[in-house]
C-alpha cells in the first residue's frame, strides 16, 4: 500500500527537466502500458497531462508484477523520482522525463471500458454519450470544457470591468412568444396552471432596464421545444446582455469589444475591425443572413444580360419578374459531366428545390461550352462571363426562379462549392455584423406582418413613415453578429415608447385581451418611466464550438442530449408514476 498521507505532489503535465532528481506523487488513470519483459511502462494521465511510469523488473520484480496486471482505467497513485528519458516524446510536454516509481497503490480498479479513452477513439458518438462520464475523460473533451471555462472567464473579466452587473433570473416564468414551442411545468400550487421555461430572459432583462440595473448580463440557461440538429439542444447557454441609455453604435462597439477580448485572452489572436454588412446585401449577394465570407465568391444577376434569346427557362423566369443569377467557381471549368450532374442534384434535392442548373465552362484554351449551348452564340456566352468577371479556367453555375429561391440555392451552392474546392481556410476567421434587418416578415400562409423577431424591437427611425402604408418595408434596429457562416449573436434596440409599443401591436393584429394578457406587466411597467435600452445575446455553446473547431454543440456541453431530446446517460426524459401526475394535476391521453 501507498505509504504518503496525500495523493499528488503534482499533476500529470506539469514535470519538467528542471525536476529531475526530485521524489514526486502522481495519481490519476493508466491510459496505457507497455510490458517489455525486464520493464514495465505505463502511462499515466489526469486532465492536465500524461506523464510515462518506468517499472524495472530488476530494482523491484514484485513492484513490476503489480504494475503489469493493471488493467485500462485504473485509477493509481505512484512515487518514485524523476529522470531524463532516454528516449523521448517530442509529442508530450511531459517527454523528456519519467518516473522511476519505488512506490504504487491501486486506489481503484476499473472494467474494461466500452472504447478508448483516445482522442481519435473508437467509440461512436451515441455509444460515448450513453457514457459520457467516460467520454469527458478524453483529453480533446476535457480541453474544450476548458476552453468553454477560459471563455467564460474572459467574457466575466470583461464585462465586469465595463461596469455590467450579473443578475439571475428566474427558471419557471409565464409563457410568452418566443419563436419556439415552451417546455412547461405543471404547479401543483395551483392544480391546472403551467410555469413555462425560458426560452431566453427577455423580457425580465427589459424589466430589469426599467428598474435601473443600467447593464446588465447572465450566463444564462435557455429551453426551446424546436426540432434538434447539431447546433442546437432543447437546453442551451446564452450570454444575455442589456444596456440602458445606448443607441446601436454603443452596443455594436460594446459587443465587438468583448469578442475581440475573448479572442485574444483564449487563442492570442487579432482580430480587425468587424464590417457592418446590411441584411440586404447579404441576401442579395450570399443569399443568406450568416455568410460565410471566409472565401469570395458572391452572387452575380444576370437578368440585364441573358435576355432575347429563345431559351424559354430565362424567358419565362423574367417574364415573371423572377430572377437569373450565378457564381463563379474559379479554376473549375474541367468539372466532369459526373461533377455537373452532381452539383445539379445539389440544387434539386427537396429543402432547395430548384429546377435543375445551368453552367458555362470557360476553357484554358479560350473555348466556351455550356448546357445552353443551342441558345446562345459563343460570343453572347463570352459576354456573359465577362459580365461577372469569369475568365479563362473559370466555371459560371447558374439558377433561375423566383428571386428569393435563386439566392438561397445558390447560397448554399456556393458553401457546397467551397467545401468541395477547399477554398476555405480552416485557419481564417471571418467575424462581422449583420445590420439592418426586416421588422416584419410575412406570414407565410395570410401574407400578413409577423414580427420577424420578437414584438419590443425598436423600428428603424428613418422608417417610421412607412409604419401604416408598407410595414413589411420597415427596418428593426437589430443586428446579428455572424462568426464562420453561423449566427453567433442576436440583439436589438427595445422600444421604450409605450406608444410605440402599442402601435407594434396594433399592426401585428393583437386584440386587448391578448396583449394583457401575454404582455401586460411589461405594458404596465413602462408606464412608469422605460430609459432607452438594448441588448443581445450570444449563442455560446455555438461560439465555444467553433473556437474548439468542432461540428456540433454536443462535443462542447457537459452533457448533451442527443438529436431526439434524449439524455442517453441518464436515460431521460422517462416515465413517472401516477402518484407524481395526480400531485401536479395533469392526466395523460
Amino acid at each position: 500500500m501507498h505509504s504518503n498521507t496525500f495523493y499528488r505532489t503534482h499533476t500529470c503535465g506539469e514535470l519538467r527537466m528542471q525536476s529531475v532528481g526530485t521524489t514526486v506523487t502522481l495519481s490519476g488513470w493508466m491510459h496505457r502500458s507497455r510490458d517489455l519483459g525486464g520493464m514495465t511502462f505505463i502511462d499515466l494521465r489526469d486532465r492536465h497531462g500524461i506523464t510515462q511510469l518506468v517499472f524495472n523488473m530488476e530494482s523491484n520484480a514484485a513492484l513490476c508484477e503489480m504494475a503489469r496486471k493493471l488493467g485500462r482505467e485504473f485509477v493509481i497513485c505512484a512515487s518514485g523520482v524523476v529522470t531524463e528519458r532516454s528516449s523521448k516524446n517530442a509529442q508530450l510536454p511531459t517527454g523528456d522525463i519519467e518516473i522511476i516509481v519505488d512506490k504504487l497503490e491501486i486506489l481503484n480498479a476499473a472494467e474494461l471500458p466500452p472504447f478508448t479513452m483516445d482522442d481519435e477513439t473508437d467509440g461512436g458518438e451515441e455509444l460515448r454519450m450513453r457514457y459520457r462520464y467516460l467520454d469527458l475523460r478524453r483529453p480533446q473533451m476535457q480541453q474544450r470544457l476548458m476552453l468553454r471555462a477560459n471563455m467564460l472567464k474572459a467574457v466575466r473579466e470583461y464585462l465586469d470591468a465595463e461596469g455590467f452587473v450579473e443578475v439571475e433570473t428566474p427558471n419557471l416564468i409565464k409563457s410568452t412568444p418566443e419563436g419556439a414551442r415552451d417546455f412547461l411545468v405543471p404547479s401543483r400550487m395551483q392544480p391546472g396552471l403551467f410555469y413555462a421555461l425560458p426560452q431566453s430572459p427577455q423580457i425580465l432583462k427589459q424589466l430589469l432596464m426599467v428598474s435601473g440595473m443600467d447593464r446588465y448580463y447572465q450566463i444564462a440557461k435557455c429551453f426551446r421545444d424546436e426540432d434538434l440538429r447539431g447546433d442546437r439542444q432543447p437546453e442551451f447557454t446564452q450570454i444575455d446582455c442589456e444596456m440602458s441609455f445606448v443607441r446601436q453604435e454603443d452596443v455594436w462597439n460594446m459587443f465587438e469589444g468583448m469578442t475581440k477580448h475573448v479572442f485574444k485572452k483564449v487563442k492570442n489572436i487579432d482580430l480587425p475591425d468587424f464590417i457592418r454588412l446590411p441584411y440586404r446585401d447579404a441576401m442579395k449577394y450570399y443569399g443568406s443572413d450568416k455568410p460565410d465570407l471566409r472565401f469570395d465568391c458572391k452572387i452575380q444577376d444576370l437578368n440585364a444580360v441573358v435576355g432575347g434569346s429563345e431559351f424559354g427557362v430565362f424567358n419565362n423566369v423574367l417574364a415573371s419578374n423572377g430572377l437569373v443569377a450565378g457564381i463563379v467557381a474559379k479554376g473549375c471549368s474541367e468539372y466532369s459531366r459526373k461533377q455537373i450532374d452532381e452539383l445539379t442534384e445539389f440544387v434539386k434535392a427537396p429543402q432547395r428545390g430548384a429546377g435543375g442548373l445551368i453552367y458555362i465552362k470557360f476553357s484554358q484554351d479560350g473555348s466556351v461550352k455550356s448546357s445552353m449551348d443551342k441558345f446562345f452564340t459563343p460570343e453572347q456566352l463570352m459576354a456573359i462571363g465577362e459580365s461577372v468577371g469569369a475568365g479563362k479556367g473559370d466555371l459560371l453555375v447558374i439558377v433561375a426562379d423566383k428571386e428569393k429561391k435563386t439566392r438561397k440555392v445558390l447560397g448554399d451552392l456556393r458553401l457546397e462549392m467551397a467545401k468541395r474546392e477547399n477554398w476555405i481556410d480552416k485557419n481564417a476567421w471571418s467575424v462581422f455584423w449583420v445590420v439592418d434587418m426586416p421588422l416584419f416578415e410575412p406570414d407565410e400562409e395570410t401574407g400578413e406582418p409577423i414580427f420577424a423577431h420578437h414584438p419590443f424591437c425598436s423600428p428603424h427611425p428613418d422608417d417610421f413613415q412607412y409604419m401604416d402604408s408598407d410595414p413589411l418595408r420597415v427596418r428593426a434596429q437589430s443586428y446579428d453578429m455572424v462568426m464562420n457562416g453561423n449566427e453567433i449573436l442576436s440583439g436589438s434596440i427595445r422600444i421604450h415608447n409605450k406608444e410605440l409599443q402599442e402601435k407594434i401591436f396594433k399592426i401585428l393584429g393583437f386584440s386587448e385581451e391578448e396583449k394583457e394578457r401575454r404582455f401586460g406587466f411589461m405594458v404596465n411597467a413602462f408606464k412608469y418611466g422605460a430609459p432607452p435600452h438594448g441588448g443581445c445575446a450570444f449563442g455560446f455553446d455555438r461560439w465555444v464550438m467553433l473556437m474548439a473547431g468542432g461540428d456540433t454543440i454536443r462535443d462542447v456541453i457537459p452533457f448533451p442530449k442527443n438529436n431526439n431530446g434524449r439524455d442517453m446517460m441518464m436515460d431521460a426524459p422517462g416515465e413517472v408514476d401516477n402518484d407524481q401526475l395526480r400531485i401536479v394535476g395533469v392526466k395523460l391521453l
